[in-house]
């Protein structure tokens, strides 16, 4: 959803909050212990000493930050000597937000963000490792593949909201007129080569100009890290560290994959001007059926284009303009290089920050019943419901019984073999290791997508851009070099 997971469409702003959210020091004498999401506070926590927690979260689904008032008031009932305290923050001033309070020592105590953001504040030191904190209770709530992607080495920062995959999304209709077996596909998946001549069958021309494309992602924006990383997973590099701790993307399929991100649009299966498509332009297209595929596909995006559907029915002019009617399917990112399929999994959640000072006892065991609050029971079966994502805690599923959701059952189906073979997490991944990693991906590899996107470079000088900077930081022995 960072996430989005990062998830649902989005309309990039860049706004910088120099807020800062102190962490709330308490001298809470009670156990520590939480109640799950939804059950009555033990008599410990309604007579311990008041205590505020913080928590900065952006729009984790389409209804979630609506919900931020009741779900303030329905932690201080479990909890009455607790404050839960919500800022709200766009997705695309999340990132600049938490990272302003970081620098200051000051963070929340409580951010939403993806997993894969845990290296870089592991390596600031401001997160809090609640290991030691988090009940056997709160634990076993969860499947524990989820809960792996919250770990770096042997620490424990937070809880998962949702584990589900980065895929693409079709048009029923459009990809029936292609001649594409979508249901073959969501089975078995496809191939590169498969999939390049499938997207040509999806363009529809008149004269010289495309009025539809085959393929379109977004890669502007919040998006810019999404397409590339999503696709290299089915290359064989489904982390950018392969299980001997060697950079990945120096391997020769990396290069093939930039090969093929070019190719795509030099068939004209892709629009010339990809570079600057965002999330909310690239959903806008899909909706109004200016291309067969979209990516990144999302389990919301279906709930999304069921809304606009009804919308569309019932002649609400809030349904988006000149939009079309369409069924949503899912299907999984073709395979390169010849290595089967791995999906991109998106784990997002609610990790848990400490400031310069260490925090009390009894104020990190209040930030760990907040967080597993937001991430279980009744809170995460609404969120989890509103986006379609499969529920990962034992009383997520119980409060969704009473729930109604309408998916396409193949969608579903789709779904569930895509995260039969997920990338798994790699909580082995040192943390000064993926912090360097992050480093060459914002400073050279969102770069040079951009140029290769507008054809500006070739995909042999993004490689050997990625290559030099793999080396300085890595060493001649510390990347694949295959």
């Amino acid at each position: 959803m960072k996430k989005q997971l990062r998830i649902g469409s989005v309309v990039l702003a860049l706004t910088l909050s120099v807020s800062s959210l102190a962490a709330c020091s308490s001298k809470n004498d009670d156990s520590g212990a939480a109640s799950p999401s939804g059950s009555a506070p033990s008599s410990s926590a309604a007579t311990g000493a008041k205590d505020t927690i913080t928590a900065l979260l952006p729009p984790v689904s389409p209804t979630y930050q609506d919900n931020f008032a009741q779900m303030e008031k329905d932690f201080n009932a479990l909890y009455p000597n607790l404050t839960l305290k919500i800022e709200p923050a766009s997705w695309e001033d999340m990132t600049q937000k938490l990272d302003t309070q970081v620098n200051a020592g000051s963070p929340p105590d409580i951010a939403f963000i993806g997993s894969d953001g845990i290296s870089k504040y592991a390596q600031q030191g401001m997160l809090m490792d609640i290991t030691d904190t988090a009940t056997p209770d709160m634990i076993s709530d969860y499947d524990s593949a989820p809960l792996e992607y919250m770990k770096n080495g042997n620490g424990l920062y937070g809880f998962p909201a949702y584990m589900e995959v980065h895929a693409l999304g079709g048009n029923k209709q459009f990809l029936e007129e292609a001649g594409i077996d979508w249901k073959k596909v969501q089975k078995d998946g496809w191939t590169y080569d498969e999939f390049r001549e499938a997207i040509k069958k999806g363009v529809v021309k008149e004269g010289d100009t495309t009025k539809r494309y085959g393929f379109v992602f977004a890669t502007s924006g919040v998006a810019a890290k999404d397409y590339l990383g999503i696709l290299v997973k089915s290359a064989g590099m489904p982390a950018a560290f392969t299980k001997d701790l060697k950079y990945a993307y120096t391997s020769k399929n990396y290069l093939e994959v930039l090969k093929d991100v070019r190719q795509m649009i030099d068939d004209g299966s892709m629009p010339k001007e990809l570079s600057s498509v965002d999330a909310g332009k690239r959903w806008n297209m899909f909706l109004t059926g200016q291309t067969m595929i979209t990516g990144k596909g999302l389990a919301t995006f279906e709930n999304s284009a069921n809304k606009n559907n009804a919308k569309i029915d019932a002649n609400d002019g809030s349904a988006v303009k000149d939009s079309i009617k369409v069924d949503y399917i899912v299907l999984p990112v073709p395979s390169f290089a010849g290595q089967p399929p791995v999906s991109s999994t998106v784990v997002d959640g609610y990790v848990t920050f400490r400031g310069k000072k260490e925090p009390t006892a009894e104020h990190k065991a209040n930030v760990v019943k907040a967080a597993y609050f937001l991430a279980s029971g009744k809170v995460a079966a609404t969120t989890n419901n509103d986006l379609f994502a499969a529920h990962i805690t034992k009383t997520a599923r119980e409060a969704a019984k009473s729930m109604t959701v309408n998916r396409n059952p193949d969608n579903v189906a789709a779904v569930e073999t895509m995260l039969s073979h997920a990338a798994p997490a790699r909580p082995d991944i040192p943390v000064d290791l993926g912090a360097k990693a992050i480093k060459i991906e914002n400073e050279v590899i969102v770069p040079k997508m951009q140029a290769l996107l507008a054809n500006e470079i070739k995909p042999e000088e993004m490689y050997d851009a990625v290559k030099k900077a793999a080396i300085e930081a890595f060493g001649e022995d510390g990347i694949v070099q295959d």
